[in-house]
């Protein structure tokens, strides 16, 4: 039988053990918080301390002429570069085909609007039989237009007796980008709060809304 002496020691040392064990299920928890926060906020896994946002977005568009090569199921290679797709106009080796072929671009962009841009390899989307339909495709999604944009400002640098001009403009996307102008641009830019320019929009071919935009000159 358990004395009294027994009981009264039995009574604290269960109260250590689930102490123990208690601490042990927090110390768990914060552990998995802590990994988890890891995976699902931490952008920049280098250690840089500067916030950055990643993002994918279409980046190019052409139309390229080839060769089918190998039949691979229901897939094809195409010459000369063996790239492989769906086959899906019933095409036959040696047959010449055209191929809509989309880059896209991941972007890091940090807190001061400066982007470090990873390109993708090119890569067939659609095939077709003829140039001009796969034109007619490619028009679509890249669109040139004339625009306005938000201008940032201009500034001046000189360096060994040279001067040197630069405007820096801000895209529909929210990207900054600079541009090297001539001293008469500079000029007639500098009291001015937006610049007319010519501008592509770049569709993503898997839903049309979702356009990247390009800087492609100055409209005047």
């Amino acid at each position: 039988m358990i004395n009294q002496n027994q009981k009264s020691r039995v009574g604290p040392i269960i109260a250590v053990v689930l102490g123990i064990i208690l601490l042990m299920v927090v110390i768990s928890q914060c552990s998995m918080s802590s990994s988890n926060n890891g995976g699902l906020f931490n952008t920049n896994p280098t250690g840089d301390s500067s916030s950055a946002n990643s993002s994918v977005v279409p980046w190019d568009y052409r139309v390229v002429e080839g060769t089918v090569g190998d039949l691979i199921g229901g897939d094809m290679t195409i010459l000369p570069d063996n790239q492989l797709m769906a086959n899906d106009d019933q095409y036959a080796t040696g047959d010449k085909i055209w191929t809509l072929q989309h880059m896209s671009a991941n972007m890091n962009e940090n807190s001061q609007k400066k982007a470090r841009i990873t390109l993708s390899t090119w890569m067939p989307i659609k095939s077709y039989r003829n140039k001009e339909t796969a034109e007619t495709d490619l028009n679509r999604l890249k669109v040139s237009l004339k625009t306005k944009v938000d201008l940032v400002g201009v500034y001046q640098t000189k360096m060994n007796g040279k001067t040197r001009q630069f405007a820096v403009l801000e895209l529909p996307s929210g990207q900054q980008i600079k541009q090297p102008i001539d001293a008469k641009r500079y000029a007639s830019l500098k009291p001015a709060k937006q610049a007319e320019i010519i501008m592509e929009e770049i569709h993503d071919y898997s839903n049309f809304d979702l356009a990247y935009s390009k800087f492609r000159g100055w409209a005047s």
